[in-house]
């Protein structure tokens, strides 16, 4: 499985987002290149803009919503309404740890599945050996630089760098 610090098999792109409005659009465009089985990990601080970007994932997958954080009952499973893969959105803030993430048993429909967790740095690598890492900063006007990062062998070709 390959560490999360290692880049040596990934593929990074940055784009800067400086409205809501644009964390969506980037997440609708991100969903265009997702499949069942494809795993995301987000980070960034408080209020960088995970789940407005989650938000445009769901709309680009088509999923039932509304998208919104689920922080307190920890994953939400949001059904397709046009037959692709439902969007699992899981918010990893309250959790201890990977033992914790692995209770879940998010693993259990990853392949039919785009799974999402925000927050997930360091305790969700472990679900799969091919992921989408993007990690958000805000900027004191809001503006928000995101890094993509595709590693493992189904992220290697993507067009991150188009987004």
């Amino acid at each position: 499985m390959a560490d999360s610090t290692d880049t040596t098999a990934a593929n990074t792109a940055f784009v800067t987002a400086d409205t809501d409005t644009a964390m969506r659009a980037l997440g609708r465009r991100i969903a265009g290149l997702l499949r069942p089985g494809d795993l995301l990990i987000l980070s960034g601080p408080l209020g960088a803009g995970k789940t407005t970007l989650t938000q445009g994932i769901g709309d680009g997958l088509h999923v039932r919503g509304p998208v919104t954080s689920p922080t307190f009952v920890i994953s939400r499973v949001h059904p397709s309404l046009s037959g692709g893969p439902a969007l699992v959105h899981v918010d990893a803030y309250r959790l201890g740890g990977a033992a914790e993430v692995d209770d879940l048993d998010l693993d259990a429909g990853i392949d039919d599945s785009v799974t999402v967790v925000e927050w997930g740095e360091g305790m969700a690598e472990e679900l799969a050996d091919d992921r989408l890492e993007i990690r958000i900063d805000r900027r004191p006007d809001d503006t928000r630089t995101v890094r993509l990062t595709g590693v493992g062998d189904r992220w290697a070709g993507a067009p991150l760098k188009a987004q």
